[in-house]
């Protein structure tokens, strides 16, 4: 039984690490994205319209056969959708246009405080003065990279809105990642992510129709069918997949620690492949992100 047990929570730790390697890159390929002036909200749209046409063949019949149970729990699976497909992965997209990969990802690294703490308003888990400690010291370190730890732009509200709307992605997915944790679906992953798909892709074609009547529109060359084929396989199924796996063997909480990960794979692949640089704001507010993921931590030895 043992040996059980640790070969399961192996391969959770395998799918997990994968998993943010595959959203770190998801970074890098949004960053080159926007130098070739990939419509965001378009990539995103594409993105998931092909990881649905690629996921039909072998979920149709198992969604179909569970109607009843999806039409049951329509309402948490438009959540989820809405929370993941339609926001969270259009605003990392529109942010990498304005802000920094390294920026960026040392904002989603706290997201895991983020789980613990909606996990607690959704009533999934307790709450105790250590997540709080804990969401205020990563909140603090997210001001740090949203301010640059500047006075004259906190004084002038000069904030860079790639930031800011990185803020809104990762409570996103924070919302998310709880949610998923809420129920335990008697769906395989594949029929999960599907249903997720489509109810995240039926609010975010409206939004693509908005972006193109604004004259923002795909050219069919080889940036875009590059990028579009990384965003669809590996941070849009093979990530997705091994998101919902782990978190199903070892749970939300144990699951969101990988998302750290992201961090040293992101940032090293912005200095090495982007030729970004780790400023001192990052540092500051790594600091206090640390710091707040270590006292969050600590409610998972105490619950």
């Amino acid at each position: 039984m043992s040996f059980q047990i640790n070969n399961s929570n192996s391969k959770a730790y395998l799918f997990l690490t994968l998993a943010a390697l595959f959203w770190s890159g998801n970074f890098i390929v949004g960053k080159a994205a926007s130098f070739y002036e990939i419509p965001p909200f378009s990539l995103n749209f594409y993105r998931w319209l092909f990881a649905f046409l690629i996921l039909f063949p072998f979920t149709f019949k198992e969604v179909f056969s569970n109607k009843d149970y999806i039409f049951q729990n329509l309402g948490l699976f438009f959540l989820l959708g809405i929370t993941s497909i339609t926001i969270f992965n259009s605003i990392v997209y529109y942010s990498l246009y304005y802000t920094q990969v390294i920026s960026g990802i040392l904002m989603i690294s706290t997201i895991p405080v983020w789980i613990l703490f909606f996990a607690s308003v959704l009533k999934i888990e307790k709450t105790n003065i250590f997540q709080i400690s804990g969401v205020i010291l990563s909140l603090t370190g997210v001001l740090f990279i949203i301010t640059k730890a500047d006075i004259k732009l906190i004084k002038e509200l000069e904030f860079n809105k790639g930031d800011l709307s990185m803020v809104i992605g990762m409570l996103s997915w924070a919302i998310y990642s709880a949610l998923l944790r809420k129920k335990i679906h008697p769906i395989s992953q594949l029929a999960t992510l599907e249903i997720i798909i489509i109810c995240g892709f039926i609010f975010l074609t409206p939004i693509y129709f908005i972006e193109m009547s604004l004259g923002n529109k795909i050219v069919l060359e080889l940036p875009f069918i590059l990028t579009l084929s990384y965003v669809v396989l590996f941070p849009g199924i093979f990530a997705f997949l091994f998101w919902i796996k782990g978190i199903d063997i070892i749970g939300a909480n144990r699951s969101g620690v990988f998302l750290h990960l992201m961090t040293i794979f992101g940032a090293l692949m912005a200095i090495l492949i982007l030729g970004e640089k780790f400023m001192f704001y990052h540092f500051l507010g790594a600091i206090f992100i640390i710091a707040g993921i270590t006292l969050s931590n600590k409610v998972k030895k105490n619950a």
